[in-house]
């Protein structure tokens, strides 16, 4: 299984960016997603999730109301589009897949499959 992620960069406070990330090796549309980040010196944490149909989305409290996942079963891609970004949101951020699991979850240890990261930086 292959992950890759992309669309990250600087913006503004305030902007918006929107990230993607491409599955490749397994039956994308079987599988919830995920979207993780990791700040400098900071443990990896929960963005958002998606279930295998794009019917049930899950958010953190952080981003809920700016950040919106979505996924196009057809291109096996899943995106993060995110606004009103702030400068605490600059982190890498990781797309990633359920090795077992339809449903969406906020768990990290249940994301089994993990693409390189793509840097989002918000500048004040």
């Amino acid at each position: 299984v292959q992950l890759q992620a992309y669309g990250g960069g600087l913006e503004q406070a305030g902007g918006s960016l929107r990230l993607s990330c491409a599955a490749s090796g397994r039956t994308f549309s079987s599988y919830a997603m995920g979207w993780f980040r990791q700040g400098t010196e900071k443990e990896r944490e929960f963005v958002a999730a998606v279930n295998w149909s794009g019917g049930s989305t899950g958010y953190a409290d952080s981003v809920k109301g700016r950040f919106t996942i979505s996924r196009d079963n057809a291109k096996n891609t899943v995106y993060l589009q995110m606004n009103s970004l702030k400068p605490e949101d600059t982190a890498v951020y990781y797309c990633a897949s359920r090795k077992y699991g339809a449903s969406w979850s906020s768990y990290l240890d249940e994301y089994d499959y993990w693409g390189q990261g793509t840097q989002v930086t918000v500048s004040s």
